[in-house]
């Protein structure tokens, strides 16, 4: 049953959000990735503001979008020549409301603070979403792995975590991987950190089997990503079976989604990287999808290698000029953006409505503009906003820290099916959240919702803190 709303109450929780928007801008400009994520959750909160008067005197508004502490520090290093090398550190502890702070490093040229903050602030809602008592953080570095040797990684992950050490551990902040930071990279920070401390704990996730790591982490975000669009398409008595499916990005979240997605029936016509664009009209088979990974995972290599391989798959190399990204000009049942922030735009979006998309599931942080996502919402395309589809990865993470803290090993399956059952839990508490919030279908107000409410309501009860 949906909640209706007074026009006092709604002008009263307008005129607030406006004045706490207002405040977020000045005192955060140049971060327009950080605007644009409380933006949206703000826009989401509108009927529970005018509901829920304790939110407003209690200020939860200002203190969440606060981050509780930030942390930036210099990186000094050698290269492989010998040369001093100089980068910037950073770790956003945002909220720890529900939980110590957790939340991936990313290792990028574009890293700066307004893109963590970004990635902080969803990430709280996010692992609120999961079920799982975990806060909400994000960190990382300018720093660039691509076509760095191991030797230069290690060297940078040493001395990165040389000063990260101090503000971290098991039950203060676990840092994830994220863009730029896969096994190898936790492999040379988890060792550093043990070197620092002196102790073996579960304060990284994604660690390596033989070290503490979980079965399925790898895989998790993708595999959850395509658990939660067959919730959605379960809605509409729908599978996917037999659908046409664009996946962005090419790297961990990307390989696993294909993978998934061939389980339950559908066909991948997609990868890309920053060079450009792959398209098999033929799909992404299970042997092409393994070449993908050795290409990507051992040989470091670019997607553009894949149409030299296969030789019906087309390669649309990267132009600037384009006013769009042809990989969402291909005609497809359902997409899966799951290279980075803001890659459809609102034209990507009309050129995917107007080729009868069905379904959209963020496999990345926030990879749609607010424009393209209000398009996607109008067209009654299903929409599965990343804090709730991609939230697989966090929750398999957590379900690592489990197993460290009771020094335990789940088998696979065991694993995946835990996650499953996260991943149809999230979708059943956004659906039904925005149904009870009179947005009936709106995923991305259901996923707001449901997530500030819990974060929101813990703060209340541990007082001004």
């Amino acid at each position: 049953m949906s909640t209706t709303f007074t026009p006092t109450e709604t002008r009263r929780s307008d005129d607030y959000i406006e004045s706490v928007m207002g405040t977020v801008k000045a005192k955060n400009p140049a971060e327009p990735e950080f605007h644009q994520a409380v933006q949206e959750v703000f826009d989401s909160l509108r009927p529970v503001l005018g509901k829920h008067p304790e939110y407003l005197s209690a200020k939860i508004l200002e203190r969440i979008v606060e981050p509780e502490r930030v942390i930036t520090f210099r990186v000094p290093w050698f290269d492989d020549q010998g040369n001093v090398q100089v980068n910037r550190g950073f770790r956003i502890e945002m909220n720890s409301a529900i939980g110590p702070y957790k939340g991936g490093l990313r290792f990028h040229p574009s890293v700066n603070l307004g893109i963590l903050k970004f990635l902080a602030f969803e990430q709280v809602f996010k692992n609120s979403l999961t079920t799982l008592p975990m806060g909400g953080g994000k960190g990382g570095s300018d720093f660039d792995p691509k076509g760095k040797s191991d030797n230069d990684v290690m060297r940078f992950c040493q001395s990165f975590m040389t000063e990260l050490s101090r503000h971290i551990g098991p039950d203060t902040d676990v840092p994830a991987g994220d863009i730029g930071v896969g096994g190898r990279e936790i492999g040379y920070l988890f060792g550093q950190y043990k070197r620092l401390r002196n102790e073996f704990t579960g304060v990284l996730t994604g660690k390596g089997l033989n070290w503490g790591g979980s079965l399925i982490r790898p895989e998790a975000t993708g595999y959850g990503c395509v658990y939660f669009a067959a919730e959605m398409l379960k809605s509409r008595q729908d599978s996917l079976e037999d659908k046409l499916c664009l996946v962005s990005g090419s790297g961990n979240v990307s390989q696993y989604t294909v993978e998934k997605l061939l389980d339950l029936g559908a066909k991948p016509l997609t990868l890309s990287d920053s060079n450009g664009v792959i398209y098999d009209p033929d799909g992404i088979d299970r042997e092409k999808l393994a070449w993908v990974m050795d290409l990507k995972n051992v040989r470091r290599g670019r997607i553009c290698e894949y149409a030299d391989n296969f030789k019906k798959a087309v390669f649309m190399p990267t132009d600037i000029k384009l006013e769009h990204n042809p990989l969402w000009n291909i005609k497809a049942d359902c997409a899966f953006p799951s290279a980075t922030q803001n890659e459809i735009t609102a034209k990507d979006a009309i050129n995917l409505i107007e080729n009868g998309i069905k379904l959209v599931a963020e496999g990345a942080n926030m990879p749609t503009t607010l424009e393209a996502t209000k398009l996607f919402l109008e067209a009654k395309v299903l929409f599965g906003p990343g804090k709730a589809a991609n939230a697989g990865g966090v929750a398999t993470s957590g379900l690592e820290m489990a197993q460290n803290s009771a020094r335990l090993s789940w088998t696979r399956k065991e694993v995946d099916e835990r996650l499953h059952k996260i991943m149809i839990a999230i979708h059943s508490n956004c659906f039904e959240t925005a149904e009870k919030y009179g947005t009936a279908g709106n995923l991305v107000n259901g996923a707001n919702i449901a997530g500030f409410l819990k974060v929101a309501n813990s703060m209340l009860d541990q007082g001004l803190v």
